[in-house]
């Protein structure tokens, strides 16, 4: 009768034992089949675009202020300060 007991406790540890690497087989075939995550070329790009533009904005920005704004700018600043009482 023990043996009996000694064998099915162990029949019932081997299936335990098969149904988590079954288990465990199944969820590592799904996350390596799982492609939604971000990569490297991606987040390159990304940054990439973000630096160009950024660059052409500044650029923008700087030709703007240089040719339309301080020109009058500094006019301004000349006739305010040229108070003859």
């Amino acid at each position: 009768m023990k043996n009996l007991f000694v064998k099915l406790r162990d029949k019932a540890v081997k299936a335990v034992a098969a149904a988590k690497c079954a288990l465990l087989l199944a969820s590592a075939k799904k996350a390596l089949a799982n492609n939604r995550a971000e990569g490297y070329i991606d987040t390159a790009i990304k940054i990439l675009i973000a630096v160009v533009l950024g660059a052409l904005l500044l650029a923008g920005l700087y030709a703007l202020f240089g040719d339309t704004v301080l020109p009058t700018l500094v006019d301004r600043i000349k006739e305010m300060f040229n108070y003859a009482g």
